[in-house]
């Protein structure tokens, strides 16, 4: 990865810097939106830098269901095409994957498009995943269900 990268955890009132990372997603990104996600408990979004411009993205959801503890939901990942094969988007991933485990969740998933054959060896390259019900569900264990409070 180049040295001039910089991943920075977004939180609430940091608006501005979703709207400027708005290339990096499908869509542009609307401020009310923005917001609303920023303000969210357990949502989670990284943007990587260089030279104060954004080039990457990964944002979380982290879930919690009554019988299984709390999961991190790796909900989407972006890199900006001249900046891809550099090891951005591996530091975000990673930097989810910390906070997750610091969080206390007991597991990461994504889910892809079974077509998606770069996405696919991508999350590979984390190690061999736990399979999941679906076809396209892959699992990293960070550490026992429950094994820390939320």
């Amino acid at each position: 990865m180049t040295d001039r990268v910089e991943i920075r955890r977004l939180g609430p009132g940091d608006r501005e810097a979703v709207l400027e990372a708005s290339a990096l997603f499908d869509r542009p990104a609307e401020p009310s939106l923005a917001d609303r996600f920023l303000d969210a408990g357990g949502h989670v979004l990284f943007i990587a830098s260089v030279d104060d411009a954004p080039v990457g993205f990964v944002s979380g959801v982290e879930m919690t269901h009554p019988d299984k503890g709390t999961e991190m939901f790796l909900y989407e990942l972006g890199v900006a095409e001249p900046f891809r094969r550099q090891g951005i988007a591996t530091a975000l991933v990673a930097a989810l994957r910390e906070l997750a485990r610091e969080r206390g969740c007991y597991g990461m998933w994504v889910a892809v498009d079974a077509e998606n054959t770069g996405a696919h060896a991508f999350y590979m390259s984390f190690g061999p995943p736990e399979p999941g019900e679906q076809v396209v569900h892959y699992t990293w264990h960070l550490g026992e269900p429950d094994s820390a409070d939320p």
